[in-house]
């Protein structure tokens, strides 16, 4: 007998990320959120609660015997004790939406099978789920020397623990891109804009290589075909230019969200958020396996 009821999830942080996750979770059919959980009584906690599900000021310590998922939308320097909260709880999926450096690294359209089997992931951050897609798909046709990637996202987007870890963002940002693109060197920047009316978030990616393969025509199409991937799970991801000279290529991508109580121009909060909740999706498929008797299938076994 197949478990088909949908996988039960708590939120970690109720900030402008824990919220508008806690809404898209509510609209999956495979996943629901019950529980979000912060440190103090907030105006986000308020929203959640507005939006049917359980809420608690006691942090990590909320989370029940019956979760079996844990989204952390709180800060980097508390994930490490959430993940050593969680660590022994065999059947927990804990997704890590801070830029920590924990975890398994994870994107959505470049190793999102990793999502079947470990049971710590990590989002990188939202300008690494923005660019990750991009870079995995230049990487086919070159091998890049230097990688700069630079981010501007609105200022009314960005919440107060964001602005406290954004020297975790790059830190992190910068480590996954090596890791996927092997290339010696990448720096990221960002910046945080005031201006009005607020823009909406967007990267531009260079990359450095002196073995860059294919015409312009060719690299646009590979670059186009992982950002229609995206657009699977994140309709608002689109480039915007990819420009190619003398070992250089530049692509400039840009995120929006679908509105609402989520703001278009919030396309960071949207890209981590929707990357969230496809990598839980897909956990969620592979526990489909699990039968009555309580042993998993094939695809949890390889954990």
């Amino acid at each position: 007998m197949l478990n088909r009821h949908p996988l039960r999830a708590a939120v970690i942080g109720a900030g402008i990320l824990g919220v508008d996750l806690a809404e898209k979770l509510l609209a999956s059919t495979t996943l629901t959120c019950t529980l979000v959980t912060g440190r103090r009584d907030s105006s986000g906690l308020r929203l959640a609660a507005e939006l049917g599900c359980a809420t608690s000021t006691a942090g990590v310590d909320a989370v029940g015997s019956d979760i079996d998922i844990v989204f952390d939308a709180s800060n980097a320097a508390a994930h490490p004790a959430h993940w050593g909260e969680l660590a022994s709880r065999e059947d927990v999926l804990l997704v890590d939406l801070t830029p920590s450096s924990g975890g398994t690294m994870v994107a959505p359209t470049v190793n999102g099978y990793r999502a079947e089997s470990a049971r710590h992931l990590n989002l990188v951050s939202c300008g690494g789920q923005a660019v990750l897609p991009v870079l995995n798909a230049l990487a086919q046709h070159c091998t890049p020397a230097y990688v700069e990637v630079v981010t501007t996202a609105a200022s009314a987007s960005v919440g107060p623990a964001t602005r406290r870890n954004l020297d975790e963002y790059l830190a992190t940002t910068e480590y996954a891109i090596r890791r996927l693109t092997h290339a010696p060197e990448a720096k990221v920047l960002t910046a945080i804009s005031p201006a009005r009316p607020a823009p909406a978030f967007r990267a531009e990616v260079t990359v450095l290589a002196s073995d860059l393969g294919g015409s312009e025509p060719t690299l646009r199409a590979s670059v186009e075909a992982a950002a229609a991937e995206v657009r699977s799970f994140a309709p608002g991801y689109a480039v915007t230019s990819v420009v190619v000279a003398d070992g250089r290529v530049t692509v400039s991508v840009r995120v929006t969200a679908p509105g609402g109580r989520l703001r278009s121009y919030a396309g960071n909060v949207e890209i981590i958020n929707a990357a969230a909740v496809a990598v839980a999706e897909r956990n969620a498929a592979s526990r489909k396996e699990v039968r009555s008797d309580g042993h998993r299938g094939q695809a949890r076994a390889r954990a």
